[in-house]
């Protein structure tokens, strides 16, 4: 079976080609800048097109066939997507009155799938949610301390986001220990430009940092995370900032760009080294709210088998895993700082010996575990 996974933003399609025989890629590719000025791709419908010449090329399609199944990731599945589903027009309505809820990101999953429809009738589709591993949280969890009636009129709460990788990351560890997933308590830290901590309890997510929308949380590329609710008001007394300005404000132009100019944590990471004090602050509050989620879920859980880094950040900077882990050996969290060093082929464990918390390091794979995923919906 040969399973083809799209990723489709407002201006880009990522995508993958699996045999699922043995999970390898066989193809992948980006396409991007989509109905920009300047670019020879003027919508999505062309985007998909090049893709399809691309798999052509490779031999992946013949005579129209060779695809079994695509999965697509789609950000906002509510609280009426528990699972992947096989996408119909049921499904597709069901989406589309999720717009408001992920404004910036369902349309376009949307247009991916609409247009993947078109040029793929006979292939089987199915919707991979980035908010489904979420859905077992208890209310608890994911409720707002607000009137009731937001919640039930309005669906304001809290439903968490880059749930694929979590649950992506939770089942490798899960091999990885020799631990059934439902005996497994971990706090997997996804750190790349988006940032979310989740609690997982018996193999399900309880907790998670990222709330109604992604901005919710740990300090991000351009992302504030956590604020002051009241922020809003006096900014918009202080400055007149309407809630366009606002938005904009604490989504694209805070975080680690807001304190030091910059989203790379590459970058900061070398300015902080050669004594920039912007870029020292803006690494030291990012591993410091990481550490804080990171007491908090340990409370959450109570016993905790492994704390798992993944994302761009959290498997390629040894120096942001010492400064998050750092002063932690009270709670069983210590550690090896030449274990911590080496590259990361595959699961690196990096606590001492003597640790009571496993420290782990576990290249995330979101595209493989769509792939998985809707290879589960045609079974």
């Amino acid at each position: 079976m040969k399973i083809l996974v799209l990723n489709a933003g407002s201006s880009s399609i990522k995508y993958q080609v699996f045999t699922m025989a043995d999970q390898q890629v066989l193809v992948k590719g980006l396409v991007d800048r989509i109905g920009e000025a300047g670019s020879e791709i003027a919508s999505h419908h062309d985007a998909l097109e090049r893709i399809i010449l691309h798999l052509q090329a490779a031999g992946i399609i013949r005579d129209g066939k060779g695809i079994d199944a695509i999965g697509h990731r789609v950000v906002h599945g509510g609280e009426r997507f528990h699972q992947p589903a096989l996408l119909n027009a049921e499904v597709m309505t069901a989406i589309r009155a999720m717009v408001p809820l992920a404004p910036l990101h369902n349309p376009a999953n949307l247009e991916g799938i609409e247009v993947a429809q078109r040029l793929f009738p006979q292939v089987p589709q199915v919707a991979v949610f980035d908010t489904a591993f979420h859905q077992t949280m208890p209310p608890v969890a994911f409720r707002y301390a607000l009137p009731e009636s937001l919640y039930r009129e309005h669906q304001v709460r809290r439903y968490g986001f880059h749930g694929t990788s979590h649950r992506y990351v939770m089942q490798q560890a899960a091999v990885y220990l020799q631990t059934p997933q439902a005996d497994l308590n971990l706090i997997t830290l996804h750190l790349g430009n988006g940032c979310s901590a989740t609690a997982i309890a018996g193999g399900k997510s309880v907790d998670t940092s990222m709330g109604m929308t992604p901005l919710e949380g740990l300090v991000m590329g351009t992302r504030s995370g956590d604020l002051d609710p009241a922020l809003h008001f006096y900014l918009q007394r202080a400055m007149g900032l309407d809630s366009a300005a606002l938005e904009n404000l604490f989504n694209k132009q805070s975080g680690l760009k807001g304190v030091c100019g910059v989203s790379d944590m590459r970058e900061i990471q070398q300015r902080a080294e050669s004594g920039d004090p912007a870029a020292q602050l803006a690494e030291a509050l990012f591993a410091y709210r990481v550490k804080k989620y990171i007491g908090a879920y340990l409370a959450v859980l109570g016993r905790v088998d492994a704390i798992v880094f993944t994302g761009g950040i959290g498997e390629h900077s040894a120096r942001i895993r010492a400064l998050v882990c750092d002063n932690l050996q009270g709670l069983g969290i210590v550690l090896d700082t030449a274990r911590n060093q080496q590259a990361c082929a595959g699961v690196l464990e990096c606590q001492q010996a003597e640790a009571v918390i496993k420290l782990l390091v576990i290249p995330t794979n979101e595209e493989l575990e769509i792939a998985r995923s809707t290879a589960l919906q045609l079974v």
